[in-house]
């Protein structure tokens, strides 16, 4: 994935309405907002050399209270691109926040 991949997901990720940055924010937002983070290269090799680039992009949706309707946003998003995703999710005791990650594969 190149910068301009990475710009690409943001300004898609952008439409949810909700903030968002790669990795984090630099000053305190409000919840829903979503984080995204490139989380492994698994890149096809073959005669010791790449063949297609590939990567693991975490996207975190952090929300309040658990609400299916702000989930719903991003998932129609990332299923009207035909991304494929793989979601679980976490309660933060500490940061009162639910955390719904999807886990997609950028080729």
């Amino acid at each position: 994935m190149t910068l301009k991949e990475l710009k690409e997901l943001k300004e898609m990720l952008e439409r949810t309405g909700y903030p968002v940055a790669y990795s984090h924010f630099n000053k305190r937002v409000e919840p829903p907002f979503i984080t995204f983070i490139v989380d492994n290269n698994p890149n096809f090799i073959a005669d010791n050399q790449v063949y297609h680039k590939i990567k693991d992009v975490n996207i975190e949706l952090y929300t309040r209270i658990k609400d299916e309707s702000v989930e719903g946003v991003l998932e129609d998003l990332l299923d009207e691109r035909k991304m494929t995703y793989e979601p679980f999710e976490v309660y933060i005791e500490s940061e009162k926040v639910f955390q719904k990650n999807y886990e997609v594969r950028l080729y």
